[in-house]
């Protein structure tokens, strides 16, 4: 959208400049190296985790720049809140055992071009500079496989995503590194599409049950079937081998980064990233809200492992195949004989069965994968994440059917994320999880939705397993009601709160004028918080961010052209 620039900033130079501070607030004399990058000099959070340090070096408009007295005004006008710091030397130790909760942003799901370049450079350029004046402590980024080793198996190309993770280097951001084993397109919010390596395609062509298969047959192609985990299927290596080796190659190319930029890894587990089966695909309108989605459990080798699992416990009958009585994806639960309230096959001897099998498939294939990606990066100080998906919808019936179908043996008797957890605290990896923006009033009430409650139980599971716990929102809002519910869910747990908090998306969207205030609000809330003890003035915080959107303006509006 054109808008005018009232003060144009020709170039943004990477050089802190020290700024005599006058009074702190506090009685005290201060000077600090200050910027429209550092608006605030914030603590880390307590989640004892590498990487999560929230030092921030600033980067300044050049002396010359008009903005620069005014900048410093706004500088000095949102340090009131506190002592500022003796300046910091740039470096990558976190801090550890202090308040706030750093807000990463996730970047276009584009933001490499399939010829390995980065997209809209100008604009990427702009807007980092935008994220970092706000506060934000880093960006998130997905690392397609489909990009990266997409012609020929064990070439890689890392093309713009050097070019990005610099530029993040550059502005101080650090960087969330997704490692997206998974196909971009068909799931909700996905604008482009970026299928799995040309190579892997062509294997999955030979042999379709490589890809997941639900009962009348139909494949979906997000995310080789876990059931081929240990299988030399894909050019002789199994798909655990060719995650473990773009890994590697990931981490041998971004040695010089990795644990001061790049200070997490999060791993792909399915199908969005999400340790997760494709049970509810959106391509081609197969699966609509809020529909149950259906078991993908039918390819010859999850099969195999179900007959030997029913044979192994004396019960070949139960081996034969997945429920068939688990209605569509479109179903509710009562609409089915499998899922129904009353006498339905989830509660029978044989529906704890094959859920238990199902499920632990689940967990046995991110287990899998961590152990593999856990002495790659131990070394590095990046910690590693793995997401999972926010079901909330008939969360409030009795056999959860949608969690079940997805993967998760969570139902009105059973908690289906404690094992999650438990999973995850084993290899040290962080328990991320979405939709911590939901709140249930506003889902449709005769679905059950009941978002706070599942959010509730993950953070209660998080906490008995001791897993620091991650959150994401899972639909694009902007608006502060939003904002509020994210500030409320991230300190739940009062005895540790959340440990980092992504927020979806990077657009021209989140650079509209009334937008980017709200934002800019949320994330010096989000680093002032502190937890049981919060007590701050949200209004003045308010006030002192207004101030300083106003004056870098011109910034905010250069990102928001660039587009």
């Amino acid at each position: 959208m054109a808008m005018s620039i009232t003060h144009p900033m020709k170039a943004l130079s990477g050089t802190p400049l020290p700024i005599e501070m006058g009074f702190n607030g506090c009685g005290e004399h201060a000077t600090a190296t200050v910027s429209a990058a550092m608006v605030w000099k914030s603590p880390a959070i307590n989640c004892n985790l590498h990487g999560y340090g929230m030092s921030e070096t600033a980067i300044l408009p050049s002396s010359r720049s008009p903005l620069r007295r005014s900048m410093s005004a706004a500088c000095r006008a949102f340090s009131t809140t506190r002592p500022l710091q003796e300046p910091e030397v740039r470096q990558d130790a976190s801090r550890e055992n202090e308040k706030g909760v750093p807000v990463f942003v996730m970047m276009p799901l584009d933001s490499v071009k399939m010829d390995n370049t980065v997209n809209r450079k100008k604009a990427m350029e702009a807007s980092l500079q935008a994220l970092k004046s706000a506060g934000v402590h880093g960006i998130m980024m997905d690392v397609w496989w489909g990009l990266v080793e997409r012609e020929n198996p064990g070439e890689y190309n890392w093309g713009g995503y050097a070019d990005l993770f610099e530029m993040a280097h550059k502005y101080n951001l650090k960087v969330q590194a997704v490692m997206s084993f998974h196909q971009c397109g068909g799931n909700v919010g996905d604008s482009v599409t970026i299928p799995l390596p040309r190579w892997v395609v062509e294997e999955i062509g030979k042999d379709p049950d490589l890809a997941y298969t639900d009962q009348w047959g139909r494949r979906n192609y997000e995310y080789v079937s876990l059931g081929a985990d240990e299988l030399p299927a894909l050019k002789g290596r199994t798909p655990v081998d060719c995650y473990a080796d773009f890994m590697r190659a990931f981490r041998d190319q971004f040695q010089h980064l990795l644990g001061n930029t790049i200070v997490e890894i999060q791993v792909g587990m399915g199908p969005a990233g999400e340790l997760r089966y494709p049970s509810y695909p959106e391509q081609d309108g197969v699966w609509r809200f809020p529909g149950i989605g259906a078991f993908q459990c039918f390819d010859k080798y999850m099969k195999q492992s179900l007959k030997t699992a029913a044979e192994a416990i004396g019960k070949p009958e139960w081996g034969h195949s997945g429920p068939t009585d688990a209605g569509h994806y479109n179903n509710w639960p009562e609409d089915t004989q499998f899922f129904k309230k009353e006498g339905g096959g989830w509660s029978s001897p044989y529906g704890e069965f094959f859920l238990s099998w199902y499920s632990k498939m689940l967990l046995d294939h991110a287990d899998r994968i961590l152990s593999r990606a856990t002495p790659i990066f131990k070394d590095s100080k990046a910690k590693i994440s793995v997401k999972v998906a926010g079901i909330h919808w008939h969360y409030g019936t009795r056999s959860h059917a949608p969690e079940l179908t997805a993967g998760y043996y969570n139902t009105r008797f059973r908690d289906g994320y404690f094992p999650i957890a438990q999973m995850l605290a084993k290899h040290s990896a962080v328990f991320n999880f979405t939709c911590i923006e939901m709140r249930d009033h506003e889902q449709p009430q005769d679905a059950l939705c009941a978002p706070e409650k599942l959010v509730q139980q993950v953070a209660m599971a998080t906490q008995q397993a001791q897993v620091p716990l991650a959150g994401e929102n899972a639909l694009p809002r902007y608006d502060e009601y939003a904002h509020e519910q994210i500030l409320r869910t991230a300190t739940m747990n009062m005895d540790k709160q959340m440990c980092a908090f992504t927020f979806l998306r990077m657009n021209p969207d989140l650079f509209q004028a009334d937008k980017w205030r709200k934002f800019v609000a949320f994330v010096k809330k989000m680093k002032e918080m502190n937890g049981a003890n919060n007590n701050q003035c949200w209004e003045q915080v308010e006030r002192e961010a207004e101030q300083f959107v106003y004056v870098t303006e011109p910034l905010v509006q250069e990102a928001a052209v660039a587009y």
